[in-house]
């Protein structure tokens, strides 16, 4: 069957119970229990797989829009990796080039440099935008 054949009718295909925009956290839990039981399958089917891609798509945007996660500070993302990582400040010292200058860090004495966030990002594979500042963030591109 042709796309334009399967989407000849779109308004019909949801009146059939296709998945639709999610608009409540009880249909939020609905549609996660499904894509739990699909993604739970051994070898899923092509529909399957597009259904779960779907589903996914239409649970990332209601938590998205419903449910955002806040950016943190530079410090709280590095105190988290710190702690969640089980590591030590000296752990850090080849990202900061001294462990007075993670200290310092870590106290809101000194920000980051660009070349510590580069060492930052390539030794936890995150983006560079986590180690920024919101406040500076927000300030790159602006008038």
């Amino acid at each position: 069957m042709s796309t334009a054949a399967v989407l000849a009718n779109p308004a019909k295909m949801i009146a059939k119970g296709a998945p639709r925009i999610i608009h409540s956290d009880k249909e939020l839990e609905a549609y996660t229990d499904a894509l739990f039981k699909l993604t739970a399958l051994e070898n899923p089917t092509y529909d399957e797989e597009e259904a779960i891609e779907l589903l996914t798509l239409l649970v990332v945007r209601y938590e998205t829009e419903n449910y955002p996660i806040p950016k943190a500070s530079p410090v709280s993302v590095v105190r988290h990796l710190i702690e969640h990582g089980n590591l030590t400040q000296r752990d850090l010292i080849p990202q900061f080039g001294s462990e007075s200058a993670v200290s310092m860090f870590l106290s809101g004495q000194r920000g980051l440099t660009v070349e510590q966030i580069r060492k930052l990002c390539a030794r936890f594979k995150l983006s560079a935008d986590v180690f920024i500042p919101r406040t500076l963030a927000a300030g790159v591109g602006g008038d």
